[in-house]
């Protein structure tokens, strides 16, 4: 059985984490969250240490791991964006290994200053890249490796998650602290697209704001038009008033259903971690690389048909 701390234990993702690490037959010791309602704990691991002020966290996991029997092996980071660098840092200097939440880091310069870290410590930093174990996307990922043409796949990438008011007043509402829409939601579909179709070839942003950004990604294996969204009012009429949420991936004119079982890939994630199998640092590369760029880039015009269909209502 390993024992895990976890960091950010009161975010909207933290129960997933916590579902994992119960799912997998091990303990989360310890917990840390500058907020307290953390009640659900109680139904998981109700004998967990919690903290709301980091400096006493890190003094008890310091004495934890003064003896072999109470060390930890797992810190956990479900922590606000801006703020995994630091605790993921701290955390391998604890003398942990680290499963942190995506994005791992908004910059390939401070995956390289994690690489030192690492280094440093021997301790290795793991990302939760949960669409590369969804069935539906390995079925694809197998067919593109298996199929020999020179004619890239079309794709069309759709993601809209409608957010309140509140979306705007908390820290994902603030791009110096979540990094923009496209890092915040769309991170791990540009890590799935790399997944299945290889190397980057071309990024382009179409359209940008707080609540929207639409763009041209062109891979080794496909060009995709893509669009990501938190306004409701983008939702199809299929879905409004009975899904606050839309996914859409059109391969070839063809829809691939992958809107099921995404609960559940934290726990998959897990089991392939401590099983040697995990996503490390250079894992995570590419799609940190291609968000890092969505936000330096200019907005251009879209030409040669590369625009995705909902950009013409907005930019009008």
């Amino acid at each position: 059985m390993k024992k895990f701390a976890l960091i950010g234990a009161a975010g909207y993702i933290a129960p997933r984490h916590m579902c994992a690490i119960k799912n997998t037959h091990n303990m989360l010791v310890s917990a840390y969250d500058i907020n307290d309602s953390v009640g659900i704990i109680d139904s998981l691991f109700p004998k967990s240490e919690f903290f709301t002020e980091f400096e006493r966290f890190q003094e008890h996991v310091f004495r934890l791991n003064r003896n072999p029997e109470t060390a930890l092996d797992y810190v956990s980071i479900c922590s606000p964006n801006y703020l995994h660098h630091a605790h993921i840092a701290a955390a391998l200097r604890m003398g942990c290994d680290v499963i942190c939440e995506k994005p791992l880091v908004p910059t390939s310069e401070i995956l390289n200053e994690l690489s030192k870290v690492e280094q440093e410590t021997s301790k290795r930093v793991f990302n939760i890249l949960q669409l590369r174990h969804h069935p539906a996307i390995l079925s694809l990922k197998d067919k593109v490796d298996k199929k020999s043409t020179e004619k890239k796949y079309e794709i069309e990438l759709t993601y809209i998650t409608s957010r309140g008011k509140w979306y705007r007043e908390s820290w994902k509402g603030d791009p110096r602290k979540s990094f923009g829409v496209a890092t915040n939601i769309g991170v791990h579909f540009y890590d799935m697209l790399h997944f299945i179709f290889c190397r980057l070839e071309r990024n382009v942003v179409h359209f940008s704001d707080e609540c929207k950004a639409a763009g041209y990604l062109e891979y080794e294996n496909a060009k995709v038009r893509w669009f990501l969204s938190i306004d409701a009012d983008d939702l199809p009429a299929s879905v409004t008033g009975k899904s606050p949420t839309y996914r859409s991936m059109i391969v070839n004119g063809e829809e691939i259903e992958f809107s099921e079982g995404f609960t559940d890939l934290h726990i998959t994630s897990y089991q392939e971690i401590l099983s040697g199998r995990g996503y490390g640092i250079e894992d995570a590369r590419n799609c940190v690389e291609t968000v890092e760029f969505i936000r330096s880039s200019k907005v251009t015009p879209p030409s040669n048909c590369d625009g995705h269909p909902m950009l013409a209502g907005l930019l009008r």
